[in-house]
């Protein structure tokens, strides 16, 4: 065996802990394979995840050799070995029997070898075993053929494998994504066929993969499989409107490649990615053209699409504070900064979209300059401007808050004799309309002279 050989490189890769872990199956009579995409993922060259185990041990049998087993899924026949202080996910061999919900199997069967178990499994590059003890390589699908043929090929029939888990569908476009492969054409001439199965699938599960989708190094080529597979229709129908839909004289794409293109030069963060996805979702509905111009506007699109946002992230049950960041980068996306601004102005726009918001914002301001499709240099100079401006800002100490304030509300009824109410809330606000104009004036004296004098004034 030469170092550059799969068994080779697979040998290598695997902890001395698993290999243990191996031979104690292999002492007690059992067989233990590596499996999954850790064995794909060495191949390739790229960083693995866990190292799990595929066994002949039934789950039973695995709890007596070992003192730590927690039964994670023992009715599937997944226990988890607590080994050495680290946990590893021990399955028995397994067939499956009828899927009529589409989701889960109706029966499921163990089985004495590796083959019957990889048969079940849903694309040939996930469908690989390693013997780390005897150096064997378990590949009966052909997995390393299409690694090297860079595609993502379903295991046996296509169509069977997408019937029996509607959530396989999403899955082949996520590894196309991830892996930067193509589907091969009989897997992705099966998809619409399935359609019916993935609509059952929770969203909780879809909207998992479609964020691995999203953040995958060229998400554009998920976007487009998702949309002529018809995918796409059920997760998110509201881009589909922007297919076609042309904009004005400053952009060269239409908002369906102008969002493609945002999505692939954005930070592959959630936060980024799922901006780049939603940002322009309500221009389809807001577009109008000029009587003047002749050119198309789409006023208001940021605060209907913050909205849209809002309630597409709600029904898929993205985290609140992830939808609250994605929906507010949203509505605030559009950065119309000069360099004629006022410190005052800068200080204001601040103010206006939150300062804890401000890297974020300005990070996609320039994914979505740069997606335009026309010469933007001066545009991005002047986004690098402003992002000089608004630190310098921060460093300056100014309040863009009212907790930033040098007085409070306690301080009003305190020192001047105000009774509580709500124009104790109105005046600090004042106040701090005058510090955005005025850092200087941010003092404890200067402030409360300001609000006796806004009071007692006619």
């Amino acid at each position: 065996m030469t170092p550059h050989d799969p068994v080779s490189k697979i040998a290598a890769a695997i902890p001395p802990d698993i290999q243990e872990l191996c031979q104690r199956f292999q002492d007690a009579g059992h067989q233990a394979w590596v499996v999954g995409g850790a064995v794909r993922d060495v191949l390739l060259g790229r960083p693995h995840g866990d190292w799990d185990l595929a066994s002949s041990a039934r789950p039973e049998q695995v709890q007596a050799c070992f003192r730590n087993v927690i039964p994670t899924g023992v009715e599937h026949g997944t226990v988890t070995v607590l080994w050495k202080g680290e946990p590893v996910e021990v399955t028995t061999f397994r067939g499956e029997r009828g899927h009529t919900d589409g989701r889960r199997p109706d029966e499921v069967f163990f089985c004495d070898n590796i083959t019957d178990d990889l048969s079940r499994r849903d694309f040939t590059v996930n469908a690989l075993a390693f013997d780390p003890l005897s150096k064997q390589l378990e590949d009966p699908f052909d997995g390393q053929g299409d690694l090297q043929r860079q595609q993502i090929r379903a295991v046996r029939e296509p169509l069977e494998r997408f019937l029996e888990d509607g959530l396989r569908s999403m899955r082949a476009v996520r590894f196309s994504a991830t892996l930067q492969f193509a589907i091969e054409p009989r897997t992705l001439s099966a998809i619409p066929k399935a359609l019916e199965v993935f609509q059952k699938v929770a969203r909780e599960r879809v909207r998992d993969e479609f964020l691995k989708t999203l953040t995958a190094p060229k998400p554009s080529t998920a976007l487009d499989v998702l949309r002529t597979t018809g995918m796409l229709a059920h997760i998110c129908p509201e881009l589909l409107q922007s297919v076609g839909c042309a904009q004005n004289s400053h952009h060269a794409h239409d908002v369906w490649n102008h969002m493609l293109h945002c999505l692939d030069v954005a930070e592959p963060t959630p936060v980024q990615r799922l901006t780049a996805l939603l940002h322009d979702v309500a221009k389809p509905v807001t577009r109008e053209r000029s009587d003047k111009t002749g050119d198309y506007s789409f006023y208001g699109h940021e605060k209907v699409g913050a909205g849209t946002a809002r309630r597409w992230m709600r029904a898929y049950r993205f985290p609140n504070d992830l939808t609250d960041e994605v929906t507010h980068l949203v509505r605030h996306h559009l950065v119309a900064y000069q360099s004629l601004w006022t410190d005052a102005a800068v200080r204001r726009w601040m103010h206006r979209v939150g300062t804890e918001h401000t890297h974020a914002l300005l990070e996609f301001a320039r994914a979505d300059t740069r997606a335009k499709g026309v010469p933007v240099q001066e545009d991005l100079a002047l986004l690098d401007e402003l992002q000089s401006r608004v630190q310098r800002e921060l460093d300056s100490g100014t309040a863009f808050t009212l907790k930033q304030l040098a007085i409070n509300g306690r301080d009003l009824m305190a020192e001047l004799g105000w009774p509580p109410g709500r124009h104790i809330g109105e005046a600090l606000q004042s106040l701090l309309e005058h510090v955005l104009d005025h850092p200087g004036d941010n003092e404890r004296a200067t402030l409360l002279d300001l609000a006796n004098r806004q009071r007692n004034s006619p």
